[in-house]
Formats: C-alpha cells, sequence, structure tokens
C-alpha cells in the first residue's frame, strides 16, 4: 500500500517533465542583420537573434510585417510572406513553445491590425491578433502560419493560441495545411494574406 503513493508521484513526476513549456525572447531590430532591402518598395528582410541558436526571419513592405523562425530554406526566406491584408506589425516579444526536450517547434505573436475605416495620421484603432506558426528543422526547412486567435475577442486568447500550438504545429504540413481561426472572431480581427514560395504549392 505505501507504494502507491510513490509510484503516482512518479507518474505525474515524468508527465510533468514532459509537459511543453514556454519561453520568451524580445526581438531587437537594431540588433538585427539586414539580408535584402529595396528602397523604392521599402521592403527589407532581416535576421534576427530568437530564442538560443534558433534565428528569427523578419519582413516588412508595404506597412505589412511577416516573420518565420528557425533554420528555413533560401525558398522560404525568399518566397514566404504571411500576413494581413491591412496595415500591420508585430510585437517585439515572441513566445516560444517547447517540447519535453526544450527544443522550440511553435511560436506565437501578437499581430497589431490597422482598421482601414479609422486610419489616418491620428486616429488609428488597431486589432490584435495572436499568430502561431512552425519553427522550421533541418530536416524540414519550412516556416508557416498554423492559426489565429482574435486577442480582442477571446480572454482566454493565450491559452487558445497554446492549444493550437501544442495540438497542430507538430503535424503542420505548410503549403499542404491551411492555418484556421480558434474561438470567436471580430470584425478588427483583418483578412490574412498568404504568399508562400512556389515548391509550396
Amino acid at each position: 500500500m505505501r507504494l502507491m503513493p510513490l509510484f503516482l508521484a512518479a507518474t505525474v513526476h515524468a508527465a510533468t517533465a514532459q509537459a511543453n513549456e514556454s519561453a520568451y525572447t524580445d526581438r531587437n531590430l537594431d540588433a538585427c542583420k539586414t539580408l535584402a532591402k529595396e528602397e523604392e518598395g521599402e521592403s527589407i528582410t532581416m535576421k534576427c537573434a530568437g530564442y538560443k541558436k534558433v534565428p528569427v526571419y523578419f519582413k516588412e513592405g508595404d506597412l505589412r510585417q511577416s516573420q518565420t523562425y528557425g533554420p528555413i530554406g533560401k525558398d522560404w526566406l525568399d518566397g514566404a510572406f504571411e500576413t494581413f491584408g491591412p496595415f500591420n506589425h508585430t510585437n517585439a516579444k515572441i513566445e516560444w513553445r517547447l517540447d519535453g526536450g526544450g527544443a522550440p517547434f511553435a511560436t506565437i505573436v501578437r499581430w497589431f491590425v490597422a482598421d482601414p475605416e479609422t486610419t489616418d495620421d491620428t486616429n488609428t484603432r488597431y486589432g490584435q491578433v495572436l499568430v502561431v506558426s512552425t519553427v522550421a528543422t533541418p530536416d524540414n526547412p519550412a516556416s508557416c502560419v498554423v492559426g489565429y486567435v482574435d486577442a480582442l475577442e477571446n480572454k482566454d486568447a493565450n491559452a487558445l493560441a497554446r492549444q493550437i500550438a501544442d495540438g497542430e504545429a507538430a503535424g503542420f504540413i505548410c503549403g499542404k495545411d491551411e492555418p484556421r481561426w480558434q474561438g470567436k472572431r471580430g470584425k478588427l480581427a483583418g483578412e490574412p494574406m498568404r504568399n508562400l514560395p512556389e515548391t509550396a504549392q
């Protein structure tokens, strides 16, 4: 009878040790390396520090931003741009979802999406969307969006985003699987805009 509590404790400890966890980093554009820049189109591609040795690739063009993560291939670096139709920008903080071994497999980043009906120089209203993305690996050098959560419409937005990350990111196939919305979606969430490399079609 005394062995049962010890057995249960060991089982709980093992389950806890394998549970997914979060780590957080702050992207600093001033410290990023510029990989490509077009003055006329005001577009830029940068490589930034991420989680440990896992990089963040940041893109901006036409007042819209996109991010991918991990050792992505050249086709994804050059051809991928997932963002929103309205003007937008990303939060600097990145939540990394880590598996039981401590390896990042997904990210969660807050996007601020401008409302076209109220956008002007002095009064811009923004929607907020948590974007869940995969993290590329040497064996799978693609990083793409898995899903979206409207952060203004869902009180448990962070928990919903983690559900998408933990439940779908590992098996998500970029270019084949379609990202989905989780929870309620309001009118300020904006419409996603996805451009993927030809190799993913």
